[in-house]
């Protein structure tokens, strides 16, 4: 067994990798890019070496860096978690070359199921079944749209280099084909380094469903069972569970032996996921194998009992499997959340800040949290907004299904904006509640995943008018010179109770509320409406009783902004002060403003253009996927503060727009 090893990559992988580490006695060595400086993975390691500035590029997609930082301390082998240099089949063999360990498939194995199309004709050879479709060089794009047109519509273009969802689009007619390929092209290009895309029919209704499958080199392939990832927007996976809802002895057992028969197909050495698209006929087809870990690992751990990095690291050092597949068994149902800073609102548009507050579920028996942050930390531009994965175990599915609504709603971020609400209300819906589980069912639940209007809801708005004041009252009590006349701000008047009157804003609305104070007696006045409460602030917990009914909500007050994490989720107020909010401007309507920060791809339109509402304007290009930006009315563009290739920051104005 190694006594040290290196770590390529950051966030939660690598703090998931040195936990295991840590456990085993192995030593470990974090590498870390300018904006990772403080990161936690690099607080969790024994050592840790800079390998360049914040882009990835010029930092984690550097093996040189790696490997000079793997020599220079000494580290017998590099994990390279997944994601960055994790399929890189030259990094694999740079490390070969260098002696150093590669705790991964052969640079062989990772060619050879590295391209789709290529894997596809081995695929073939092996009698794993295909999808039918185009897996050739050619690359013309009416070429490709011709076979698309023999194939029938609709059809997924795919990236032949990639995975996460990352140059793939559905096609449904001829007509649209080409633009789609082009976008395709250029998020390959991207993220990849690599153009090339494959052509496929897609299947209508289908479910993801992968085979973890690990092998050794003493010539042992074993599949630790299935997980199913059908729950996915924009072809990226949302939620994960193992074992797969409804999944036969008979169908599990043919998809196991087809994904040992691909591993088998390429000598595969180590940990590997085979990805099937399976039909609602019981029909599956092989879509591509990753040849690395995946994020959803920890399903199958729970549901196997395996620590799948501890079979890594023994594989890697020579070792063969900890267990064969006659011992392997499926225990219990696990599921696993990825929890993002993202805004599912507004088309799940990463959100980038500092995590000024994060707590997150405890971890027990039932519950396990991976997470590559803590609060303090930033979720930047360069990389992945993941915060943390979610992951919970019970004796069968519908008590990890509470289970994992429970911690999602202990879930408390405020600094960026998260999908945790959308998270929540996914779970609840009736499809994935009756497992009844395709890749559209997003999109089919769009109803019942809309954020509901709370802007009604007249409690909410009185626990947020008590818990501005008493959080003012608070840090009045924490000031220097609590006793000093001048630092009151409870709104006490000679010989009548106590009033403030608040102006709060919630998803947009703004309301006024009066608010009158006597001990712990309130009467709240909004909109014509009184409600009385009685109840205060205890630390951050909140306790009132509003007609007869108790509610309570942990408060966090940051600035201006007021956050009630409650049982319905959070509420997130913020408090106007019209005095300070005076002299402030008023952005022009009209103006288009990037949503985060990011590349300018391409323009669409010529100034001048007269528009409708929802035309393309331009693309950008942010956490190397393609986001296209419309007018936000009728109207016409004057002109674009930009040009393709410019990077941009959040809230930049790139378009002048003159509303019809």
């Amino acid at each position: 067994m190694f006594t040290k090893i290196l770590i390529a990559n950051r966030g939660e992988i690598a703090c998931r990798v040195i936990a295991t580490c840590q456990r085993l006695g192995i030593a470990t060595v974090a590498v870390y890019s300018d904006a990772d400086r403080n990161a936690r993975h690099v607080r969790l390691a024994d050592e840790a070496v800079a390998i360049g500035p914040a882009p990835a590029r010029d930092s984690y997609l550097r093996a040189d860096a790696i490997l000079a930082a793997a020599r220079q301390t000494g580290a017998q082998a590099i994990h390279p978690g997944y994601g960055f240099l994790s399929e890189n089949a030259d990094f694999a063999q740079a490390c070969a070359d260098a002696g150093i360990a590669f705790i991964g498939p052969s640079a062989a194995a990772i060619r050879a199921m590295g391209d789709k199309s290529a894997a596809k004709a081995l695929m073939q050879q092996a009698g794993v079944p295909l999808t039918p479709g185009y897996h050739g060089d050619a690359q013309a794009p009416d070429f490709l749209r011709a076979q698309a047109d023999g194939i029938g519509y609709p059809v997924l273009i795919k990236a032949s280099a990639g995975g996460g969802g990352k140059g793939m689009r559905r096609v449904d007619d001829s007509a649209a084909f080409v633009d789609a390929l082009a976008s395709c092209q250029r998020e390959a290009q991207s993220a990849f380094g690599n153009a090339h895309v494959l052509v496929e029919k897609y299947v209508e209704r289908p479910r993801h469903i992968e085979i973890q499958v690990f092998g050794d080199s003493h010539g042992n392939v074993v599949y630790l069972f299935e997980r199913d990832c059908s729950v996915q927007r924009r072809h990226q996976k949302v939620l994960e569970e193992a074992p797969a809802p409804g999944m036969t002895p008979e169908r599990r057992a043919a998809m196991g032996t087809a994904a040992v028969n691909a591993a088998r197909a390429v000598n595969y050495v180590g940990a590997g996921t085979v990805e099937f698209i399976a039909g609602p006929d019981g029909d599956f087809y092989f879509m591509e194998m990753n040849t690395r870990l995946q994020v959803e690992h920890p399903v199958t751990e729970c549901i196997t009992g395996t620590d799948l990095v501890e079979w890594q690291l023994r594989v890697a050092s020579g070792e063969p499997l900890p267990l064969q597949q006659e011992q392997l068994h499926i225990q219990g149902h696990a599921l696993e959340a990825r929890l993002y800073a993202e805004d599912a609102d507004r088309g799940f548009l990463p959100s980038t800040g500092t995590l000024r507050h994060l707590r997150l579920p405890a971890a027990n028996a039932h519950v396990r949290v991976d997470a590559g942050v803590e609060q303090g930390d930033a979720i930047t531009p360069y990389y992945d907004p993941m915060i943390a994965k979610l992951i919970v175990w019970d004796v069968d599915r519908d008590a990890a299904l509470r289970r994992m609504q429970q911690a999602l709603a202990e879930c408390e971020v405020v600094g960026v904006t998260t999908n945790a609400a959308f998270l929540r209300r996914l779970v609840m819906t009736d499809s994935f509640a009756g497992a009844k589980l395709d890749t559209a069912l997003i999109e089919r639940e769009q109803a019942a995943l809309a954020p509901p209007d709370a802007t009604g809801d007249a409690t909410a708005w009185a626990l947020a008018a008590v818990a501005a004041i008493a959080t003012e009252s608070a840090a009045i009590a924490d000031a220097r010179d609590p006793y000093s006349p001048w630092q009151a701000r409870d709104g006490w008047r000679l010989g009548v109770a106590a009033a403030r009157r608040l102006t709060l804003e919630q998803a947009g609305v703004l309301a006024v509320v009066d608010a009158t104070a006597q001990g712990d007696a309130w009467t709240l006045l909004r909109d014509g409406h009184t409600v009385t409460a009685h109840g205060g602030l205890n630390g951050e917990q909140l306790t009132l009783q509003v007609d007869g009914q108790l509610h309570r909500a942990r408060v966090v007050r940051d600035g201006g902004e007021l956050y009630l994490f409650g049982a319905q989720g959070v509420r997130r107020f913020t408090l106007h002060d019209p005095v300070s909010e005076a002299d402030q401007g008023v952005v022009d309507a009209g103006s288009l403003v990037a949503p985060m920060p990011g590349r300018i791809v391409a323009t669409l339109v010529a100034s001048g253009t007269e528009v409708r509402k929802g035309t393309p304007l331009l693309v950008l290009e942010a956490m190397k996927m393609e986001h296209t930006l419309q007018a936000p009315a009728d109207g016409t563009v004057q002109g674009f503060r930009v040009k393709a290739g410019d990077q941009v920051g959040d809230g930049a104005v790139l378009v002048d727009f003159e509303v019809a």
